[in-house]
């Protein structure tokens, strides 16, 4: 008989198993734990992922400040941004509505005007003057605080009055309250044609 080859045993394949396993899976085949090792590997990977995209952003604003570019949201002015609150608001103006316009007859070139100047709460008017008129003003309603170029301010109460000599500056005329409306009668003895009134804004 001649004698069979031997020939060495081959060892018999082991699993794979990843070279990323870091904690085995107690109970299991080497299978379920390559399995489990190559989850946390793309579980990780993906972190990764999340990380760069997260770094772009930052990478470009540091290159903005590198460079000395400035963002468009950056570039907004500050007047634009300013908070609502912060701005001034103005009182109310008056309102003036002539009621009666009458040449006098008897005085050539004169004219008599009568009209109602209504007050909105906190209303006050801008600095002006009458030109050449005589000026009588009548409280109907409400207060009002008044005061002339050189004398000191006043405050009149309803069905009380005061008078203006041609050319005088009225520089404070103001309704006191801050809640109801006041209002005056005022009678204008003027040079026919002019204006019954001229801001200082105006000249």
């Amino acid at each position: 008989m001649v004698p069979k080859k031997l020939h060495p045993a081959r060892p018999r394949p082991r699993a794979e198993v990843s070279r990323f396993r870091l904690c085995p899976v107690r109970g299991g085949s080497e299978q379920q734990e390559g399995r489990v090792v190559m989850i946390r590997v793309r579980f990780v990977s993906g972190l990764l992922a999340v990380g760069m995209v997260t770094a772009v952003p930052a990478c470009g604003v540091a290159e903005d400040r590198a460079t000395g570019k400035v963002p468009v949201a950056d570039k907004v002015p500050v007047a634009d941004k300013a908070p609502v609150a912060a701005m001034v608001t103005q009182p109310p103006p008056e309102t003036l509505s002539p009621l009666l316009e009458q040449a006098l007859p008897n005085v050539k070139g004169k004219t008599f005007t009568s009209a109602i100047v209504d007050f909105p709460p906190a209303a006050r008017a801008v600095p002006h003057r009458h030109g050449k008129a005589f000026v009588y003003a009548y409280v109907l309603e409400g207060t009002v605080r008044s005061q002339l170029g050189g004398e000191p301010v006043r405050t009149y109460h309803q069905g009380e009055n005061w008078v203006e000599a041609p050319g005088a500056h009225h520089v404070l005329t103001e309704n006191v309250s801050r809640t109801r409306p006041a209002k005056l009668l005022v009678i204008f003895i003027s040079d026919t044609g002019d204006k019954l009134k001229i801001d200082d804004s105006h000249g």
